[in-house]
């Protein structure tokens, strides 16, 4: 299946920007809804996303079975958007689209709007970084949206907003390469919303449980528990912004390389075993 031959007459011309938007709460979540119609406004809008629910996958991809794609319509006033349903993880969506399913490279690719902030060290486990990410490794300006909500009854349209804005910033200014943005708005009234900060995350760690069960065949099974407890609330961090009513900024980068340490390792005298 590729967009360019089976939506040929969908797709439109470059006139506009091409969008391509996903996420990790599947396509059927409100959040991505919410993204592709605030995408719509600004941009040519192709959706690819995970058929289920894909939170907290990181950034796993499908390597032992093979991925299935589906047609998807969201419907009403964007019907017209091209869509696809992928059976693997947010990664593998990114993936499969710059590699096979689109007509060609994205000027930008949005991930979201996840349910449930994106903050502090969650953001090594987010589906919804992670593939905003998989698209900046390859030259993709790229932007993961989350609101600070469990609550899938929701209303996304502030953070919808908001995403439009921001997008449009990119869009005009760009990234520097190698660096991913993620965007967590507050779930407040949009009147109530302060404004937007750059913000830097937040030392964090969390406090974790297994609790165990047996199966009917006496064998053992364990359900996941925990609660992030935030160790740093200084006012510049992505916790404290999103907690005082504004919307988040933080400008993430995948080099993982922790540079200020190379210089002090050479001192170490790595033949003295």
């Amino acid at each position: 299946m590729n967009l360019a031959s089976d939506n040929k007459n969908k797709i439109p011309s470059r006139r506009r920007p091409l969008i391509l938007v996903t996420n990790d709460d599947g396509i059927y979540s409100p959040g991505i809804r919410a993204l592709t119609k605030a995408m719509n406004d600004i941009g040519d809008v192709v959706v690819i996303a995970p058929m289920n629910e894909q939170s907290a996958v990181g950034h796993s991809i499908t390597l032992n079975s093979p991925i299935r794609v589906e047609d998807y319509n969201f419907g009403d006033e964007l019907s017209h958007v091209p869509a696809l349903a992928i059976s693997g993880t947010p990664c593998d969506c990114m993936k499969l689209a710059l590699h096979e399913l689109l007509h060609r490279k994205p000027d930008l690719a949005v991930s979201g709007i996840n349910k449930g902030s994106n903050v502090a060290i969650n953001v090594i486990y987010s589906g919804t970084i992670s593939a905003a990410t998989e698209s900046s490794v390859n030259g993709i300006d790229s932007i993961a949206f989350s609101l600070d909500t469990t609550d899938i009854t929701s209303d996304f349209t502030p953070s919808g907003n908001y995403a439009k804005t921001i997008a449009q910033k990119v869009l005009r200014s760009q990234l520097p390469r190698g660096v991913v943005l993620s965007v967590n708005v507050p779930n407040i009234p949009e009147n109530e919303i302060k404004g937007i900060q750059v913000t830097r995350q937040a030392r964090s760690q969390w406090e974790e449980v297994f609790v165990g069960r047996k199966d009917p065949s006496n064998k053992p099974y364990y359900w996941y528990r925990g609660m992030l407890n935030i160790l740093d609330q200084s006012k510049d961090t992505d916790s404290t912004v999103v907690d005082q009513g504004y919307v988040s900024i933080t400008p993430l980068q995948y080099d993982r390389t922790a540079h200020g340490c190379i210089d002090v390792m050479k001192t170490w005298r790595w033949g003295d075993f």
